[in-house]
């Protein structure tokens, strides 16, 4: 249950809504204007002004955003990258040390292994799976435990109610990237965490069509989040925000579609001769799928798999599967498939991804709201086209 006892479908659609609308309008229009009369007395920080995340067309998403995740607020970014960089900047000072989950996606992990001496901060990873690591990672210095719900490209799922409680008992904030299970199979505030953040433009978005970012909590957070956002000016635009708001309203449906054809194509895949091994919590054979069950309303739309024949059959698949697009990113209502060693994790050295399981032959698949059968077929199709 969602909200005021509301199920996530109505909150999708009618969270953070205005009845009525300016003018009327069922659809909340767009504000696209950066000049408004200001009020005297009004302070620097809530001026409307597009880069102040300020508008009405602003104040709408951030409610909107706010109602999915069932936090105090919410302020959207212009990615998600500007999403977690802004959170950090926020939270850490020069001589902080943060613990991070030891499998990130690529470009947040690039940020901390990149840029983090740069800031002064200092970082320890570590297994989100194994709680008695945790307390020798931590240090007086520690200020945030950043992990994420669902791992790419593994489909991990770390402990995460441990994570919680944990940052709640040692005074560190707790901050968790929910794109992967989205708030339709996963509500991490209503779990103990402090902070959450989505890169909107995968589930949230769905339509593979804006790129944005998400970041929802206590108000006492936001508002510190959100000044720093002002100043480092990574803001949405507000053409994007309504892209984002109208693709929200068909969240629950489209993740139910996508829960549903990632599990059926898992259980195909890890039956087929040809697959060496396939990562998807909703299988009974995945190492986290005891306390996934647990924790998760949906294990989400994303797998990844290995094959048999290595690197080359690897590349085969991606060419001969004829619905997917070979395509990076995820979320989308299209089925998408791709290679994390030279796409999401790229940026890793060969060294790092190898550690973590991120191998040259691993395939990962977003799985869109196509039919499952026709799903089954073609990845059956090109399995046997490869073997051939």
């Amino acid at each position: 249950m969602h909200g005021n006892g509301e199920s996530m479908g109505t909150v999708a659609v009618h969270g953070g809504e205005r009845r009525p609308g300016p003018d009327g309008s069922v659809v909340f229009p767009i504000y696209q204007g950066t000049v408004y009369e200001v009020e005297p007395g009004t302070g620097y920080h809530d001026l409307p002004y597009i880069r102040l995340n300020s508008t009405p067309s602003q104040h709408y998403l951030h409610d909107k955003l706010a109602a999915l995740e069932g936090a105090e607020a919410a302020v959207a970014t212009s990615s998600g990258m500007a999403a977690v960089t802004t959170i950090l900047l926020s939270l850490m000072k020069a001589g902080d040390h943060l613990i991070a989950s030891d499998c990130l996606y690529g470009g947040t992990h690039d940020f901390l292994t990149e840029h983090a001496a740069d800031l002064g901060w200092s970082f320890t990873f570590v297994d989100a799976g194994r709680p008695e690591t945790w307390p020798a990672a931590r240090t007086e210095q520690t200020r945030v435990f950043l992990v994420e719900t669902i791992t790419n490209p593994l489909m991990r799922v770390g402990l995460l109610d441990q994570v919680a409680d944990f940052g709640r008992q040692a005074g560190i904030t707790t901050v968790i990237d929910n794109t992967f299970a989205s708030p339709v199979n996963f509500r991490p505030l209503q779990a103990g965490f402090d902070v959450v953040f989505h890169s909107a433009t995968k589930y949230l978005g769905g339509h593979s069509d804006l790129v944005a970012g998400a970041i929802m909590g206590r108000a006492e957070l936001i508002d510190r989040i959100r000044l720093t956002l002002n100043l480092f000016g990574g803001s949405l635009d507000p053409h994007a925000g309504f892209l984002l708001a109208r693709g929200i309203k068909t969240l629950a449906l489209r993740v139910q579609a996508q829960n549903a054809n990632a599990l059926a194509l898992a259980q195909f895949l890890a039956a087929h001769p040809a697959v060496a091994a396939v990562n998807y919590p909703g299988l009974t054979s995945h190492p986290d799928h005891a306390h996934a069950a647990g924790l998760l309303s949906g294990f989400g739309g994303m797998l990844s798999l290995r094959l048999h024949g290595g690197e080359a059959a690897a590349q085969a698949l991606l060419e001969a599967v004829t619905l997917a697009y070979a395509a990076p990113s995820l979320g989308g209502v299209e089925s998408l498939v791709t290679r994390p060693a030279i796409t999401s994790h790229a940026g890793m050295s060969a060294e790092d991804r190898d550690r973590l399981g991120i191998t040259a032959d691993l395939i990962r698949i977003s799985s869109g709201i196509e039919d499952t059968q026709d799903l089954i077929d073609d990845y059956a199709q090109a399995l046997e086209k490869i073997k051939g």
